[in-house]
């Protein structure tokens, strides 16, 4: 099984012990709802367009925020459906996942969604490699050269072995040790990069660390691209010693959870939670659904959460009543939306 190699050294230690308390802060704050599904989309609309960047995305963050609500934009084809793919991905982290694990099934299915109508040679979507890849920094010179194609099933196979049974270990230090050991597998022809990312949320969401799903690191990976490919090529081949790539993914993570934590302290109004509006898990995708795509119907909740028209009707009417959503058009083309006040 793969046994990663690093050392908790203070700066790691400290990080650790400020994420967690900012982790708990964030999970106690009472939030409005507003606030709440304002950070979420915020958030999903970030780590679709920096991890996409990263790779050499053209689209601005506008572009992206427009094709998640569906409207049409001028850009290659094939950087909207790149990033069309991402957003699809992270709205529906939970069918990664194979009883709680995250499998060779998942991970071929993570690929192929990700990459799906983007590489030359369709058919290596959800594919591992059968052939030698290098990395190349942008003067073409070859900085990495991954294991050789024969290796890629066997090295993924020690490495899901370590992430479904690695024991304690904190889930912010198990995120960073994935991304750089899937990144250095680098099992597919195309879309590595992209692919780790998303894992990383995976993973995290698996975890429950993902707080709601109110932050992204890929802005901060984006920010100092350098910073990023420098901390990845700090890993030495012969030791595989992580530890100054822990130490830069764990700042990371620092400053994007304390930055949520300064969000909350300086919008949120000082309410006690039990003044807060509690809605369920159902009632909030609605809310989401809505803020992402301007509206929603009786028949998108149906098939949504695979319930009847009452069900989809019942909490539909219960967000009405909270004063939340308005219903708009008539009998047959009844639609609901946020309300203004909201």
């Amino acid at each position: 099984m793969f046994k990663p190699s690093f050392i908790y050294t203070q700066q790691m230690v400290n990080n650790l012990l400020e994420i967690n308390s900012a982790r708990d802060f964030i999970i106690n704050a009472p939030l409005v709802v507003e606030m709440e599904v304002s950070l979420k989309r915020d958030a999903l609309l970030k780590s679709a367009h920096y991890s996409t960047a990263i790779e050499g995305n053209p689209l601005s963050l506008n572009d992206v925020d427009k094709l998640a609500r569906g409207l049409k934009i001028t850009a290659p084809k094939k950087a909207q459906q790149e990033v069309i793919n991402y957003l699809n991905v992270l709205k529906n982290l939970e069918k990664y996942l194979e009883n709680g694990k995250i499998t060779k099934k998942s991970i071929l299915k993570l690929h192929h969604d990700i990459t799906y109508r983007t590489l030359e040679d369709t058919y290596m979507e959800g594919q591992y490699r059968t052939i030698p890849v290098f990395v190349a920094n942008n003067r073409g010179e070859v900085i990495f050269t991954p294991p050789s194609a024969y290796l890629v099933e066997g090295e993924m196979e020690k490495f899901l072995e370590w992430l479904n049974n690695r024991d304690d270990l904190n889930p912010v230090l198990a995120a960073g040790i994935t991304h750089y050991e899937f990144v250095r597998i680098h099992p597919f022809v195309d879309g590595n990069g992209l692919t780790a990312r998303a894992l990383v949320v995976l993973l995290l969401h698996r975890e429950e660390f993902d707080i709601e799903s109110f932050f992204t690191l890929e802005e901060y990976y984006y920010r100092d691209r350098s910073a990023y490919y420098k901390a990845l090529n700090s890993v030495d081949p012969k030791t595989q010693d992580l530890t100054i790539w822990l130490e830069y993914f764990l700042e990371g993570f620092l400053i994007v959870i304390s930055h949520i934590k300064d969000q909350i302290l300086l919008f949120s109004p000082d309410v006690s939670p039990k003044e807060q509006i509690k809605l369920s898990k159902k009632q909030m995708k609605i809310i989401e659904y809505i803020h992402l795509n301007g509206q929603i119907t009786n028949l998108e909740v149906k098939k949504l959460f695979n319930i009847s028209r009452q069900g989809a009707y019942k909490d539909l009417r219960r967000l009405m009543d909270l004063n939340l959503i308005e219903k708009k058009g008539g009998s047959r083309s009844t639609y609901y939306v946020l309300k203004n006040s909201f």
